[in-house]
């Protein structure tokens, strides 16, 4: 497949294909007139890239995840579960995941109590020109 339809295939700029291609983390062959011919399986890696990036992994981190070597004696699941660095990835995104989370919570808190208080103050205010006319 050429470049234009791997590109409206995933929904992904032929930019990022191309910094995707440039960082390592998708390999495309060449044809004789130097055009990228990308495989059909290109579309499932992209689309894992773009679940990484997502989650807010650099390009760096998701080579790390998408090449991490089996362990030595590995005898079975898969490959992932076994990559200590994506170990770690995996627990860093989760902390961070949670403090923003929990902010989030602090955020949608303070702003109900304020909401609710603002409220409060209009209906204050609305029946007391009520009950001034």
């Amino acid at each position: 497949m050429k470049i234009s339809q791997i590109a409206k295939q995933t929904g992904t700029s032929i930019r990022s294909l191309r910094h995707y291609e440039k960082k390592g983390l998708i390999t495309v062959s060449r044809l004789d007139n130097n055009y990228r011919e990308f495989d059909d399986s290109i579309v499932e890696v992209i689309h894992t890239i773009q679940l990484y990036l997502n989650l807010g992994l650099t390009t760096d981190q998701i080579k790390d995840i998408m090449y991490c070597k089996y362990p030595e004696n590995h005898e079975f699941g898969e490959k992932e579960e076994y990559c200590e660095e994506l170990l770690q990835i995996y627990e860093t995104k989760l902390d961070e995941v949670i403090r923003q989370k929990k902010a989030l919570a602090d955020a949608e808190l303070s702003l109900k109590k304020q909401i609710s208080l603002m409220k409060n103050y209009q209906d204050k205010r609305n029946k007391f020109e009520e009950a001034g006319q």
